[in-house]
Order: C-alpha cells, then sequence, then structure tokens
C-alpha cells in the first residue's frame, strides 16, 4: 500500500485540480455581488440517511482556499446520520465559503455514498472474519477520495494503483505464455530492481489454483468467478499457504455466503462504481 505521505500528496494534487477546474480565473458570480470583506456562516445539511464522509476532506479544501475560516465540527467521518442532521458550520469570507462550496458537496456526497455502501456490507460479513475490499475501480483523478471513503465505511482497501503491488490477472498470464512463468518472471524481475512488492495470483478455476500452490512467494490468490462449492475447495486447498480473496460479480445477495466458504477477503468494485450520492447541502445561515 502507497505511505500516509504519498496518500497526503495525492489528497492535495485533487483539491488543487478540482479548484482549477472550478474556479478559473474568479468566481465571478460572487466577485460580482458579494464585497470582498462581507463575512458569513453557513451550515452542511443532511438530507439523507447514511454513514457520513468527507468531513476531513471539506476541512483541508476550507484551509486550502482561504485559511483563516473556521470550522465547528458536529458530526465526524464515519459516523451515522439522518435527515436534517447538521454536520459542521463554516465561518468566514462569504466569498471563500461560495468558492469552495461545490468541491466540498461533491466530495461529501460521493464519499458519503461509498462509506454508506461500504458499512452496508461490512455489516452483512458480521462474525465471518471475512473483510471486504475496494477495487481500482474508481473515478480517475479522485481514486484516494474514494478509497478513503471506503476506510471510513470500515472496509479496506486493496492495493492503491499498479506500483504499490503485483496482481497478476487473466490477461498477464495469457500474456506471459502461463501460469508458472508469470510468477517466476515476476519474482525474478521485483529481485533484479530491489523492489518489495507483494504478489497476487489470479485463480480461474482449480486447476489453476494447484498450479500457484506449486510456487513459492505469492501473498495471495484471487479465486475469480467461481461458485460457492469450488470456492469451498479452494480454500482448503489453500489452506495456510497464502490468503484468499473471492471476487466476481459478487453482491449483497451472495457475499455472506462466499464469506462461508473461508475467504479472508472478498473484493468488489460495487463498492466505488455503482453508488448513489448521498443528498447534501451547504445553507447560509
Amino acid at each position: 500500500m502507497i505511505s500516509e505521505a504519498q496518500f497526503n500528496i495525492e489528497v492535495e494534487g485533487i483539491i488543487k485540480n478540482a479548484i482549477r477546474e472550478d474556479v478559473g480565473d474568479g468566481d465571478h458570480s460572487s466577485l460580482a455581488c458579494i464585497p470582498e470583506t462581507a463575512t458569513g456562516k453557513a451550515k452542511l445539511l443532511v438530507k439523507d440517511d447514511g454513514i457520513i464522509a468527507g468531513v476531513e476532506f471539506a476541512k483541508l479544501v476550507f484551509n486550502y482556499v482561504d485559511s483563516s475560516l473556521k470550522i465547528e465540527t458536529l458530526i465526524k467521518d464515519g459516523a451515522t446520520v439522518k435527515y436534517g442532521d447538521i454536520v459542521f458550520y463554516v465561518e468566514g469570507s462569504s466569498q471563500s465559503i461560495l468558492k469552495a462550496e461545490r468541491l466540498v458537496l461533491n466530495a461529501m456526497q460521493r464519499m458519503s455514498a461509498i462509506a454508506t455502501k461500504t458499512n452496508f456490507f461490512v455489516k452483512l460479513l458480521e462474525g465471518t472474519g471475512t473483510k471486504i475490499l475496494d477495487t481500482r475501480k474508481t473515478t480517475p483523478g479522485i481514486r484516494a477520495l474514494e478509497k478513503w471513503a471506503v476506510k471510513i465505511g470500515g472496509g479496506e482497501n486493496h492495493r492503491f494503483a499498479l506500483y504499490d503491488m503485483i496482481m497478476l490477472k487473466d490477461n498477464h498470464i495469457d500474456f506471459c505464455g502461463g501460469l508458472t512463468q508469470a510468477i517466476e518472471k515476476t519474482k525474478q524481475y521485483l529481485k533484479e530492481n530491489n523492489k518489495d512488492l507483494k504478489i497476487i495470483v489470479e485463480a480461474r478455476d482449480l486447476n489453476e489454483i494447484r498450479e500457484i500452490l506449486k510456487t513459492e512467494g505469492v501473498y495471495r490468490i484471487l479465486i475469480d468467478n467461481f461458485n460457492y462449492e469450488d470456492t469451498r475447495t479452494a480454500v482448503k486447498l489453500i489452506g495456510d499457504t497464502c490468503l484468499t480473496e473471492s471476487s466476481g460479480g459478487i453482491n449483497e445477495e451472495t457475499i455472506r455466503q462466499y464469506a462461508e466458504c473461508g475467504v479472508n477477503y472478498i473484493s468488489s468494485g460495487a463498492l466505488t462504481h455503482s453508488v448513489y450520492n448521498m443528498d447534501l447541502s451547504l445553507k447560509a445561515v
């Protein structure tokens, strides 16, 4: 996984790029009718039910736009919220509040939706010992926020990108010419380039599970698109040799049954690519 420092760089880059995209050479609507010296106060109003996420990100945005803005936090990231709740107040330059408003809302609405869905999946897995993972199926440009939201919702992050973990999937294996070849070449590559990256290998059937187990150095086996029976068999074959992960079209109706097959992790792209934004508003008070 990426370091905290690298993650912070990603988040800072998101803020800079989003403000550039949204503000350009100025928020002319505010500049046209609101005096530069005007001050005001606004509240973040919840108009939905779920898990709130993005409060700490909102603070970073407000600080980036205007470090003199003051935020009073009433509800923290990860808390359950309902219609009518007030998450925070922000006070200071009216122009600054309006400049930051859309980025704060866009981010918090999506992050809260992801955290809410993740938390729903986490609850479905309670008592199984299986953990829910996100994937790289994220919105281009804001991956750090979406993976942050998964953590807030109680899930865990898979690899952040292509550079922080090795994941040998079907296309890698086929392009390379075979499963064993792909694993051995990967281990040699890591050795030659002095890189310490964990290796995950995707298996498409039980025969590939058996082939992977003949090679040392695999951190986790991705049991992809298996049915329940074959998943249970795969888990027994793997034993304590390495960790296990199920994936492939797993949803709220099937996730518990896959967890009960004994896998360590279940990964779901739906956590980040299939959510409906939470309804939030920033209202003047």
